[in-house]
């Protein structure tokens, strides 16, 4: 049901204040005045009934806009679409507000050596997410890399953040500062072999696949480079065995 619009009571009221006035600064002796009266009130509340419709048609007219203008930025916004994988939705979001918390950070932050740190950071973080969103059985791998690195990353560069805006040198400031500059590169290269730890199976088996193929190619003389010495041609059995 639509919600019910209530008439202004504005021209009731100009009508009543226009009788006040009429009755204290004009006569209301014979039956003319009341009619004289009456006229100009009808006036009155026709003029004043329209000024509240425009009034409201403009209020209306501004909602309309507002409204169109939240529905087009809530189009604009990226929807989320879920994956099936309760985990896997959980991770890439986090993923995301990880890595815009880093793109604040590295906004915010003037040290230039810790904000090529974090950009760092960002394009490694980025990848692993690409990667585990690719290969969700690869998600098991980065689970204290989520509940702990990450996070544990991100609470120290906003404590650098916060420090080292106070535009103050002190013991502690100075000495938190240090540490945490000092704990970036190590804090990079672990984001690194994160990444390269998920690539492991995979190198393994190209690594397989490679061989085999390297062997039976030798094997069939397509290859300028003879068979190995230890590998047995097609039938031959090692001595000893």
């Amino acid at each position: 049901m639509g919600a019910e619009k209530r008439k202004s009571t504005a021209p009731f009221y100009a009508v009543g204040v226009l009788w006040i006035c009429w009755g204290v600064l004009l006569p209301l002796y014979h039956p003319a005045h009341y009619v004289a009266a009456a006229v100009v009130s009808a006036v009155v509340f026709f003029l004043v009934s329209m000024l509240c419709r425009t009034g409201a048609v403009g209020q209306t007219e501004q909602a309309k806009e507002a409204q169109a203008k939240e529905t087009q930025t809530k189009e604009a916004q990226p929807k989320e679409e879920s994956t099936g994988n309760p985990e896997l939705d959980k991770m890439l979001r986090d993923g995301r507000l990880a890595i815009a918390e880093m793109k604040r950070l590295d906004e915010n932050i003037a040290d230039p050596g810790i904000s090529a740190d974090i950009v760092r950071l960002e394009q490694v973080s980025a990848k692993i997410f690409e990667e585990v969103g690719r290969s969700p059985d690869k998600l098991p791998q980065i689970r204290r890399f989520m509940d702990y690195y990450l996070p544990t990353t991100l609470k120290l560069l906003n404590a650098y953040d916060r420090m080292s805006g106070t535009g103050v040198s002190g013991e502690n400031i100075d000495a938190t500062l240090a540490r945490v500059e000092g704990m970036m590169r190590t804090i990079v290269s672990a984001f690194e072999k994160q990444l390269d730890s998920l690539y492991g199976t995979e190198a393994l088996d190209i690594s397989t696949d490679i061989t085999v193929l390297e062997t039976m190619m030798a094997r069939e003389g397509l290859t300028d480079q003879p068979l190995k010495a230890d590998e047995p041609k097609d039938g031959a059995v090692r001595p000893g065995l």
